[in-house]
């Protein structure tokens, strides 16, 4: 194996502090080896104006980072687990779950501390249909306004007053040391975050085992567990960005404690779903299979029909 490590990832701030992390636990695992970041520009970084939806979903952030794995340009890519599809791409595996970081949605409103005390017909600012429909459950007059863009575009552009407030993830908020700008953080009961959201994982060549053996130390099972338990819930739904479904896991004491949601854009149908095992992708299962008991698969087709 060569001396030198390679890191695909994007170039936003945010991106950046992730494949900053990684490199630096790298480092102190093992102080003899060379790390570089290959910056990268995906096509979900350039394409700003449109909703992702419309668009392809989030795997439009992952496809040039995949295409350098693939073509031997970079040898690890980094990249935030709620980017991912629940599909591995051919020919590369999710090698690495980093411990979960805090996987709440955060509430950046000024001086607005919560979602009850915003103005009726207040303009929040958002690029996901899972937040604009739990969002629209617990306030229907809320108007939801396409927000995209990296972490300090978003602050920015609800500072010039475009958003009476905008959602965004806590974690993302507390790496970048932005945490002086959320006004709360959302309870899973007011909004259920995005599958992976909060978790950080390296991916790399299905058949590059000894750069597999090498991540194997910053391996978190409880992280992999609860991943693998929400991705075989979505797996199942057919979880995309296209669709509003969230989905959250934390280890317990015997075990894993799923919860599930599925629900439509204008948040009038929300379905939920939880349960408790020892099996992360039993227990996804499980919690997928009554969702689509309670009618999950005609709100994910209805929405893939209005794309």
């Amino acid at each position: 194996m060569s001396n030198t490590l390679r890191i695909a990832t994007r170039k936003s701030a945010l991106a950046l502090w992730q494949a900053n992390w990684v490199s630096a636990l790298l480092q102190a695992q093992y102080p003899d080896i060379t790390i570089e970041l290959v910056k990268m520009s995906t096509e979900g970084d350039e394409l700003l104006e449109t909703s992702l939806a419309k668009i392809g979903g989030k795997g439009l952030f992952l496809k040039t980072l995949e295409e350098a794995l693939l073509d031997e340009k970079a040898d690890i890519a980094v990249h935030s687990l709620k980017d991912v599809p629940v599909q591995d791409a051919d020919g590369l595996q999710l090698a690495c779950f980093l411990p979960r970081a805090t996987p709440w949605d955060a509430l950046v409103a000024g001086d607005i501390k919560t979602i009850d005390d915003l103005p009726k017909n207040a303009i929040v600012g958002s690029s996901s249909l899972r937040r604009q429909s739990q969002l629209k459950a617990l306030r229907p007059d809320l108007e939801i306004k396409l927000l995209r863009g990296n972490v300090d575009t978003r602050i920015k552009k609800f500072q010039q007053g475009e958003y009476h407030a905008i959602m965004l993830a806590a974690c993302g908020l507390e790496r970048l040391k932005l945490e002086q700008h959320i006004s709360s953080v959302l309870a899973k009961q007011q909004c259920l975050p995005a599958i992976g959201q909060g978790i950080v994982v390296i991916q790399c060549r299905s058949n590059d085992a000894q750069t597999q053996a090498l991540l194997r130390p910053l391996h978190d099972e409880n992280s992999f567990a609860a991943a693998f338990a929400e991705r075989s819930m979505g797996n199942l739904l057919g979880s995309s960005c296209q669709v509003p479904i969230a989905g959250h896991a934390e280890v317990i004491a015997d075990g894993l404690h799923l919860q599930g949601l599925v629900g439509t854009p204008d948040g009038q149908t929300i379905l939920r779903s939880e349960a408790r095992g020892k099996d992360a992708k039993a227990l996804g299962e499980q919690v997928a299979n009554d969702l689509i008991s309670q009618g999950a698969l005609d709100i994910v087709k209805n929405c893939l029909n209005e794309i």
